[in-house]
């Protein structure tokens, strides 16, 4: 009887939301930007020419971190790229969490975390929100292997300021602070200044929300040069070739064209707040999200069922039966349109439940 089996590294995979393929959904549950990517990327698309794709991409990704520098203002060296910011943060697990000690990070929060933890069996310790799901730096102050939490926070959305998060970074010094900026974008404080004061902090970020590019796989980190030269070590150790050629060239459209980024984000940010005080009005208690999602809970009526019902609707939202947060719903932030749509359907389905 063969016995291979036992040298198998298993792991309990991350589960991303539902990807509908039928017609006339409502997809609210991935937090995907509702508008399409810039101009300059659809024009990049229109004029690229195939023959190019029998070569090689730059393996340095010299074009696209050289966009991204500029437009945040560090050296090319300070930048390092991936096939969207998973990507970029396993890359960090594997290179900075190689400690004995446990890696920190919240119990609510981006459930990859702890998968990486297990695939790369770098010990782990959850750290317990606030009641108002907001982080206890406190927490964050005894022995560890590094740290690493959302800014804001998934699934919460809640906001956390650069001076805690300066707090835990000056009381690690020997420990790698990873702050997962995926959805910075919508209205909060980027941590970024602070690379430039602390070697030991990296900052991620990804175009997936809000450069509407979530299909092409775009994520960067921004940190010390040195930060960015183990990394760049351990990915050319693994794969040299991580970015295709047509990704390449419109990540740098998309980073240039500044005008649309902001158009983009403003408008997601009037939606959300629009969508919280609808919310409000049919019974739904909510945190306040700095996020492209908005996080609630219904005062009476149970998220299971709620999300049971619009999907039947055709409407996703997210909801996972998770400790704490099973009466909460993650809401994406879509158009005005598809907002409204929500609300008449969750008047519909409470109503029916409060006749």
């Amino acid at each position: 009887m063969s016995n291979w089996e036992q040298n198998v590294r298993r792991a309990v995979p991350y589960t991303p939301g539902e990807q509908p393929q039928e017609s006339g959904v409502i997809k609210l549950n991935t937090n995907e930007n509702p508008f399409p990517p810039s101009p300059g990327v659809r024009k990049i698309l229109d004029d690229f020419d195939t023959d190019r794709l029998r070569l090689y991409p730059q393996p340095d990704c010299s074009a696209l971190i050289t966009a991204i520098a500029e437009r945040y203002g560090v050296k090319h060296s300070q930048v390092f790229v991936g096939v969207g910011s998973d990507d970029v943060l396993s890359m960090a697990f594997m290179t900075f969490f190689n400690s004995d000690k446990p890696i920190l990070f919240p119990d609510v929060t981006y459930s990859f975390y702890d998968v990486w933890a297990d695939v790369y069996k770098i010990p782990y310790k959850t750290c317990p929100l606030r009641g108002d799901f907001t982080i206890d730096p406190d927490d964050y102050k005894q022995p560890n292997g590094g740290i690493v939490f959302p800014n804001p926070n998934a699934p919460t959305g809640v906001c956390e300021s650069v001076d805690m998060i300066e707090d835990v970074v000056k009381a690690n010094p020997s420990s790698v602070v990873i702050i997962d900026e995926a959805y910075i974008d919508f209205g909060g404080e980027s941590c970024l200044r602070l690379t430039e004061k602390y070697d030991n902090l990296l900052v991620v970020q990804t175009f997936s929300k809000s450069r509407s590019m979530a299909g092409m796989r775009i994520g960067f980190a921004i940190g010390s040069e040195r930060l960015i030269k183990y990394m760049n070590d351990v990915k050319f150790s693994v794969n040299s070739y991580t970015m295709n050629t047509l990704t390449l060239l419109c990540g740098r459209a998309a980073v240039q064209d500044e005008e649309y980024f902001n158009k983009c984000c403003g408008e997601i940010i009037n939606i959300r707040e629009y969508s919280k005080e609808k919310l409000k009005d049919l019974g739904f208690e909510l945190t306040d999200s700095k996020s492209n999602f908005l996080f609630a809970k219904h005062k009476t009526a149970k998220a299971r069922d709620i999300f049971e019902s619009l999907k039947e609707r055709k409407i996703y939202v997210r909801y996972w039966d998770k400790q704490r947060i099973s009466d909460y719903l993650r809401i994406t932030v879509g158009t005005r349109g598809q907002m409204d749509k929500l609300f008449c359907a969750l008047k519909d389905i409470l109503k029916g439940w409060t006749l």
